[in-house]
């Protein structure tokens, strides 16, 4: 692949992961200047032609204040390159934002999700690349191809080299996570757990009930995204207390906002591992981290040329 086939653009919310994907395709990063106003308003200029070529912009949904500048930072880089008369626009944003305001739960609620798909489209983008959507429906809030990348593979292979499968149980920390621990499972040939929450606000868990038996297993909570995680520990703590050996927890974006690393020093974890679709800064011994930047780089690599995604489906790219 040509160097100047390909045009690569990282904005401000995880320069590392974009540098590792730069690596990979041996594309160099473009030059790009982000600049914020004394009054926060923020400007982009994109330093160099990319007339008619094929753009991919890397940016990631993250940050407790951040996330709305980001977005913004985003939207704002897909217009600029509309304006610059880019061939093709492809957003890589692999948390994506606002992705658990995904429904209408609620009256007078709005699908905000939605709304960000809406304006990803406005702003001129032509194709995205994300992973492990907090929902499959979001797919369906575009009107443009989008690719739903799966941390599965990688996680997989992370459990059968690191943690191993002997004694082991997956663990689902409530409903919505339990269809994705089934498939490990069944990939693994291991029995898995269920953990019912039951919330009487958002954010705020009031009981779990384990339905399974993990007297003296080691236990694998898998989920996809991780953010007060109040979900976590109260899940740690009811298979702890049902015997369970040990607690390792497997999640695919690690957001840790708010109180949760004060929650996390203090819980009864053996292990905390998540991938680098986010910028995690956990100063904790028992933490450990999944590159998936050989994925994105293989995807954005498979799309250019014309090439099936599907393979990175079941498939580690080493």
């Amino acid at each position: 692949m040509s160097s100047n086939s390909i045009k690569l653009l990282a904005g401000n919310s995880h320069p590392e992961l974009a540098e590792k994907i730069s690596r990979r395709l041996g594309v160099p990063l473009s030059k790009v200047g982000v600049y914020h106003y004394s009054n926060k308003e923020t400007s982009v200029t994109i330093g160099e032609s990319i007339r008619d070529e094929d753009v991919y912009i890397v940016q990631t949904g993250t940050g407790e204040q951040e996330i709305n500048d980001f977005l913004m930072e985003l939207l704002i880089m897909v217009h600029a390159c509309r304006s610059a008369s880019a061939r093709k626009i492809t957003a890589v944003i692999p948390n994506f934002p606002y992705a658990r305001q995904d429904k209408k739960d609620k009256s007078r609620a709005t699908i905000t999700a939605k709304l960000v798909a809406k304006m990803l489209e406005t702003a001129g983008c032509d194709h995205v690349i994300t992973m492990d959507l907090h929902a499959s429906q979001i797919q369906g809030f575009f009107h443009i191809p989008v690719d739903n990348l799966y941390a599965e593979p990688n996680i997989l292979d992370y459990i059968r080299k690191n943690i191993g499968v002997e004694n082991t149980m997956l663990v689902a920390p409530d409903a919505g996570s339990a269809k994705r621990t089934s498939t490990l499972s069944d990939k693994l040939n291991l029995n898995f757990a269920l953990i019912h929450k039951e919330r009487q606000k958002a954010n705020e868990i009031s009981r779990m009930v384990l339905v399974g038996d993990v007297t003296g297993k080691s236990c694998i909570i898998v989920d996809d995204m991780a953010d007060t995680c109040g979900t976590l520990v109260k899940a740690t703590d009811t298979l702890i207390a049902n015997g369970a050996k040990e607690v390792i927890a497997i999640v695919t974006h690690g957001i840790f906002s708010g109180s949760a690393r004060e929650k996390l020093k203090s819980g009864k974890f053996t292990k905390i591992v998540t991938t680098n679709t986010v910028p995690v800064n956990l100063d904790l011994d028992i933490y450990d981290q999944i590159d998936i930047s050989a994925m994105l780089a293989e995807a954005i690599r498979r799309l250019h040329n014309g090439e099936s995604v599907s393979y990175l489906f079941n498939h580690v790219v080493v």
